[in-house]
């Protein structure tokens, strides 16, 4: 039994490696062929280390960082050969694709690169942690209540942009000896203000539903998964009424660790097609799009997993439901948001429709929800987080001139060489 699983390995790596070299060829070819970087050009990198399986944590802030590249242009550092393939497909950003640490250094050293912004915990992230004389700052891949937003991994960029009140409280609570005040830098979700993709059916009068779990987790505490537990109860429900439409977007790693998982992912997106087939009006969406945004703006109702997906629909100001994880050993965060949200546990998920409903009528569900929203976006008027963006980065750029000024103040007060000492003695 071993033998087979060491073989299975075996080929799954040949497969990855040629797969890669594949994609090195590819990305190679595409940047030879395209504009070259101009040099000294670019003030801000992001920083991106992950391959294509995690290029929503980029996407989500193209927009955003489209926008500020017209007061500082922007470059993405992707060192993985199927995230630049994939960053080069989508053609969003400057793509500089940096493998090695020769590259990567190859590369700064023609740029005036003074922010450099992180989207995820990758640990190569601590490859460009070296080069001193820029700020490295880590503006994350979303908002939740998750471990992950309270690592202490935050100790080792200069700043952090956070999203609002509910973020400053909980790094406050678990961060020991961290300077809150000067390193975490509120700015709401920019994201929000750019939402994108087009609606992939005609409105009508059904109750719209996103349903968006996350991923099965790789380990009890991170079991927040509900496709298994949940996903297929609710769906089948919604499906059955004739009065809903389902938008159906799992997780792009559902099915990775576990096979049942999996297995559930594929028998929804089948009930979504023969549905459709017996009823084309209905219009039932599998969303797999590199797009986030008209998801959580078109639906009615939101139901999530624990995930940044909760947040992203907090920002929306939108209705919503949380799966409450059948694992007991999965980690609940209940000092925020979920102290107070309405959740949908897996014996509950056959009444989706009663409970949809509840929350769309329920006054005191409305206005817990405001509350929450302000707490942990703050203003949410169109435009707003996108300004307070633009201002961070302009107070790191400030404070980068500050200090550059300073760095060379000292170096001109210092003597240039022993035999000068020696000489004026």
């Amino acid at each position: 039994m071993a033998l087979v699983s060491d073989g299975r390995k075996a080929i799954a790596l040949v497969r990855k490696a040629v797969r890669n070299r594949s994609a090195v060829i590819d990305v190679r070819r595409t940047q030879s062929a395209g504009p070259q970087h101009p040099p000294f050009h670019y003030r801000v990198a992001v920083y991106f280390a992950d391959g294509a399986v995690n290029m929503y944590q980029m996407r989500q802030w193209y927009k955003p960082l489209a926008g500020l590249a017209k007061t500082w242009p922007v470059v993405v550092l992707s060192r993985s050969a199927t995230g630049a393939q994939a960053l080069l497909a989508d053609d969003a950003l400057p793509v500089a694709f940096v493998p090695t640490v020769r590259d990567l250094e190859r590369f700064i050293s023609t740029q005036d690169i003074r922010v450099v912004l992180y989207v995820n915990q990758n640990t190569r992230n601590f490859q460009m942690f070296r080069y001193g004389r820029r700020w490295h700052v880590f503006i994350n891949h979303g908002e939740s209540d998750k471990m992950y937003m309270t690592t202490n991994q935050y100790k080792a960029y200069d700043y952090a942009m956070i999203a609002g009140d509910a973020a400053r409280e909980r790094l406050s609570r678990v961060l020991w000896d961290y300077d809150l005040d000067h390193r975490a830098i509120a700015i709401g979700r920019p994201q929000a203000d750019h939402y994108s993709g087009a609606l992939p059916y005609t409105p009508d009068d059904r109750t719209v539903v996103l349903y968006a779990p996350t991923w099965e987790g790789d380990r009890p505490s991170a079991h927040y998964g509900s496709i298994v537990t949940h996903g297929e109860a609710l769906v089948a429900a919604l499906l059955r009424t004739g009065r809903h439409r389902v938008i159906y977007r799992p997780h792009p790693r559902s099915g990775v660790v576990n096979a049942e998982y999996g297995a559930a992912n594929r028998r929804i997106i089948a009930a979504l097609a023969a549905a459709n087939a017996a009823d084309p009006a209905a219009q039932h969406v599998f969303d797999d799009g590199p797009d986030l945004g008209w998801q959580l703006s078109a639906a009615d109702v939101a139901v999530v997993d624990i995930s940044a997906m909760v947040y992203d629909r907090l920002a929306a100001d939108r209705p919503l439901l949380i799966t409450r994880p059948a694992d007991p050993a999965a980690a609940i965060d209940t000092h925020g948001y979920l102290s107070a949200c309405e959740w949908l546990t897996a014996a509950g998920a056959p009444d989706i429709v009663a409970q949809t409903e509840r929350v769309l009528d329920d006054p005191d569900a409305v206005a817990r929800l405001e509350q929450w929203v302000s707490r942990y976006f703050g203003d949410t008027t169109p435009g707003a987080a996108t300004a307070r963006f633009h201002a961070a980065v302009q107070r790191l750029m400030d404070e980068w001139d500050a200090w550059y000024a300073r760095s060379v103040d000292e170096r001109d007060d210092e003597p240039e060489d022993e035999a000068e000492l020696d000489d004026e003695g």
